[in-house]
């Protein structure tokens, strides 16, 4: 099967903020005793996509995991349906670390009007003691767009995709 032809960058900045704009939950993956959990969550993402916000209860066991252990992923998909082909939604997958975004942090109170504006049935969470802000700083990112449509990127040049090629070692093991 031929290889596509990349996209330009603003091509592919284009359809990550149209995805990301079009689906707004997603997987946060946690460690729950050294194995991946995964929990369904809102999310607002910042500028690009290094920076992603949630907003979960402290006695969800994801939130214990983010204290226990901050090294988290997001994975994002547009929803299957009827006629599509799984193998080509498109998707990202997001690895990074999760940090509690305190009250009187100087991004606060923007990142809460954002998430409200996004989830505004979220407002009186914010009333609740056990609710918080986390902030996911993400370092990579792994974007699908479709087959042979698979970009990477990474925190240090976050507007620089890289198409992704295909490994050239055998599937099965062979050398």
């Amino acid at each position: 099967m031929a290889m596509s032809e990349a996209l330009s960058n603003q091509e592919i900045q284009a359809a990550w903020a149209n995805l990301a704009e079009e689906v707004r939950t997603g997987v946060l993956l946690t460690l729950r005793m050294g194995r991946p959990f995964g929990s369904h969550v809102p999310y607002v993402f910042g500028k690009d996509w290094t920076r992603a916000y949630i907003h979960v209860s402290r006695l969800a066991l994801h939130t214990e995991h983010l204290l226990e252990e901050p090294r988290v992923g997001l994975f994002v998909s547009e929803p299957d349906r009827q006629g599509k082909n799984p193998l080509a939604l498109r998707r990202m997958n997001l690895q990074g670390e999760a940090v509690l975004l305190n009250a009187d942090a100087p991004n606060y109170a923007k990142v809460k009007e954002r998430y409200l504006a996004r989830f505004p049935q979220s407002a009186m969470m914010f009333g609740f003691a056990d609710f918080a802000l986390w902030e996911l700083r993400l370092e990579d990112v792994h974007l699908v767009l479709g087959f042979g449509q698979a970009y990477l990127a990474e925190a240090t040049t976050p507007l620089n995709w890289t198409h992704q090629k295909p490994n050239t070692k055998s599937v099965k093991g062979e050398t």
